[in-house]
């Protein structure tokens, strides 16, 4: 027999102790006071007395009461191919008569636990269009306004929200083959505002020598509207669309996106999004003029402009 060294009492002073409180009828609480335990301990060692008696008093290993159940080989391969069947988990615990518990864990320990792992990756199809303003890509981000600074800043909640203040769209154009970004932010993204955004970004790539010819946008009611397709009549663009539920079609503009929040809205510390908008043009200078991008062998976006017109 094992005694815990912690142990308050030994087998021989539980057993005295829910004697006292079987036959003499003195207070358990009274009792486990005495004995320096908490009530609930002694209500522990009562409990065991009384359903296994003196033998049921000593320490127990402090080991699982039971195992968990494994699969044996023959009834893991059935249900691994049960799984790529597309089974799901209760048919396949029902099928081969095993408790749902072990087949749902067995498969997750697998990475089977769910049916879209069983599909295969989308593979990344990366493409980069040859000509500067071949394909502008466009989108919009929504920003909050505020009068303090953020607790993205100050990692501190407690001061509470700039109750009230609303919301501001940051709209972003970027060209395809140099990552020249264009961005303003605007109060809202109706079609009246999308437009005009549209009409001054064309108008910027064009200082910039870049001539725009298709214009990439996801499924917003903006872009969809009439006249978001008058005004890319106007300016010679073919307008694009991604398809539904697939904004990966037009990564570069949500990977701008991230960078531009990353490194300007949230990377930087102001005291109004007044302010923040503000630095908005002159962060636009460093991104296309000092920034180095990987995806261009290091080169800012004015440099792979000059390169690719050096090479028409």
């Amino acid at each position: 027999m094992h005694t815990h060294p912690n142990a308050r009492l030994t087998p021989v002073s539980r057993e005295r102790l829910v004697r006292r409180h079987i036959q003499d009828a003195e207070p358990l609480a009274h009792l486990a006071a005495q004995a320096g335990i908490s009530l609930r301990t002694a209500y522990k060692w009562l409990s065991r007395y009384r359903s296994g008696g003196a033998a049921a008093l000593v320490d127990r290993r402090s080991v699982r009461r039971s195992q968990r159940r494994t699969l044996d080989p023959q009834h893991l391969q059935r249900a691994v191919a049960m799984r790529h069947e597309r089974s799901t988990l209760r048919r396949i615990a029902r099928l081969l008569a095993l408790p749902l518990s072990t087949v749902g864990r067995t498969l997750k320990a697998m990475g089977l636990g769910r049916l879209k792992h069983l599909q295969p990756p989308v593979p990344v199809r990366r493409y980069q269009w040859a000509r500067p303003g071949d394909m502008i890509h466009v989108d919009i981000k929504q920003l909050a306004r505020f009068d303090r600074v953020g607790h993205r800043i100050t990692g501190d909640r407690r001061l509470g929200r700039s109750a009230g203040a609303g919301y501001e769209k940051a709209h972003v154009a970027i060209d395809d083959a140099t990552r020249l970004a264009y961005a303003e932010v605007l109060p809202d993204e109706k079609q009246a505002t999308t437009v005009g955004f549209l009409i001054r970004a064309v108008a910027w790539f064009g200082r910039q020598g870049i001539e725009c010819r298709r214009v990439l946008s996801d499924n917003g009611s903006a872009y969809r509207s009439k006249p978001w397709r008058q005004a890319c009549e106007a300016l010679g663009l073919s307008a694009k669309r991604t398809r539904p539920y697939t904004p990966r079609t037009n990564g570069k503009a949500e990977r701008f996106i991230k960078t531009l929040l990353n490194e300007w809205a949230y990377g930087l510390s102001f005291q109004s999004s007044e302010e923040r908008n503000r630095w908005l043009s002159r962060y636009l200078a460093i991104y296309n003029g000092r920034r180095c991008h990987m995806a261009l062998a290091g080169r800012t976006p004015f440099q792979q402009l000059g390169l690719l017109r050096a090479t028409e």
